[in-house]
C-alpha cells in the first residue's frame, strides 16, 4: 500500500513537473512580456518615484467577467475535444462491428472469395487511417499502400475525398455479394447501419475539425488578456512593491495558459500532446482486425 501511494506521489510530481507536455513553451513569451512589464512599473514607482500606481484600473476590466470568458472558451473547447473522442470510439467499434460480421463463417468461403473478403476487412482499416490523415488535412501516404492493391492506392491518391472512396468500394462490394446471394439481406441491413455510422462519425469529426471557434471571440478574448495583464501592475505596484513582480507573472501564466489549452485541444485531431491519440487508436484496430484474419 505504502508503495503504491509512493509511486502515485512520484507520479504527480513527475506530471507537475512536466514542461514538454505543457502549454508552458506557447505561452512563455507572453508571461515573459509580462513579468517585464511589471518590473518596468516596478522601477517607475519604487525607484524613479513617478505617480504609476493606479489602484482605480481594477474597475476596467472586472476579474470576474474575464474568468467567465476563459471558462466558456475552456468549457467550448472541452466539448469538442469529448465530442472528438466520442466520435472515433464509434468509428472505432463500428470499424470492429463490420469486420466481425463479414469475416462471420469465412471458413466455409472459397479460398478465391474468403481472400477478397479478407482484402475488404483490410480497406477497413484503410477508411480509419484515410479518416485520420484526411482530419489532418495530409495525403494519402505509405499508411494506406500496404492495405491495398497498388490501383486501388493510386487511386486514392488522386481522389478528393479518400475516405468516402473507401466507403464506396466496400458498398459496391457488399452489393454484389447481395447480388450473388452471397450475403443474405437480413445480414447487409446491420451491415450497411454500421457503415452508415462510420460516415456519420467521419462527418462529426470534420465539423469539428473545419469549424474553429469564431475569430472575432478569439481575438476580443486575447485583447482582454493581454490589457488585464498590463493593467494590473499599475493596480498591485502601491500595495505590494517588488512582489508586484512575481504577483503579475504568475497571474499571467495562469490566464494565458488557460486560454492556450482552450486553444490546443478545440481541435483534437493534430499531433499536439494534448490531441486525441489518432495514430494508437488506428494501429489498435489494424492490430484487432489483423488477429481477427488470422484466427480463423
Amino acid at each position: 500500500m505504502a508503495r503504491t501511494r509512493g509511486r502515485k506521489k512520484a507520479h504527480w510530481f513527475t506530471l507537475a513537473l512536466n514542461v514538454k507536455n505543457s502549454v508552458i513553451p506557447s505561452i512563455l513569451n507572453q508571461v515573459i512580456f509580462s513579468g517585464l512589464f511589471a518590473v518596468f512599473i516596478s522601477v517607475a514607482y519604487l525607484w524613479f518615484k513617478l505617480p504609476v500606481n493606479q489602484p482605480s484600473f481594477v474597475a476596467i476590466i472586472p476579474s470576474v467577467v474575464l474568468g467567465l470568458l476563459l471558462v466558456f472558451r475552456t468549457n467550448t473547447a472541452y466539448e469538442r475535444f469529448w465530442e472528438g473522442r466520442k466520435l472515433w470510439s464509434i468509428l472505432a467499434s463500428q470499424s470492429l462491428n463490420v469486420s466481425r460480421q463479414l469475416w462471420a463463417g469465412a471458413a466455409e468461403l472459397e479460398a478465391e472469395e474468403r481472400a477478397k473478403r479478407a482484402s475488404i476487412l483490410r480497406l477497413i482499416i484503410a477508411f480509419t487511417f484515410a479518416s485520420k490523415l484526411a482530419l489532418r488535412l495530409e495525403p494519402v501516404n505509405g499508411e494506406l499502400e500496404e492495405l491495398m492493391p497498388s490501383s486501388q492506392y493510386f487511386h486514392l491518391k488522386t481522389s478528393s475525398n479518400p475516405p468516402l472512396q473507401i466507403i464506396l468500394w466496400i458498398g459496391d462490394y457488399l452489393r454484389h455479394q447481395l447480388d450473388q446471394k452471397k450475403i443474405q439481406a437480413p445480414e447487409i441491413i446491420p451491415l450497411q447501419l454500421s457503415i452508415n455510422l462510420l460516415v456519420d462519425s467521419l462527418e462529426g469529426c470534420q465539423r469539428i475539425a473545419h469549424t474553429p471557434i469564431p475569430l472575432a471571440y478569439a481575438v476580443h478574448l486575447k485583447q482582454l488578456l493581454l490589457l488585464f495583464c498590463l493593467l494590473l501592475p499599475f493596480q498591485l505596484v502601491g500595495q505590494m512593491g517588488w512582489l508586484t513582480i512575481p504577483i503579475v507573472t504568475l497571474v499571467s501564466f495562469t490566464l494565458f495558459g488557460i486560454e492556450e489549452i482552450g486553444i490546443e485541444i478545440e481541435n483534437p485531431f493534430g499531433y499536439d500532446a494534448n490531441d486525441l491519440p489518432l495514430d494508437a487508436i488506428c494501429t489498435t484496430l489494424k492490430r484487432d482486425i489483423e488477429f481477427m484474419l488470422t484466427s480463423s
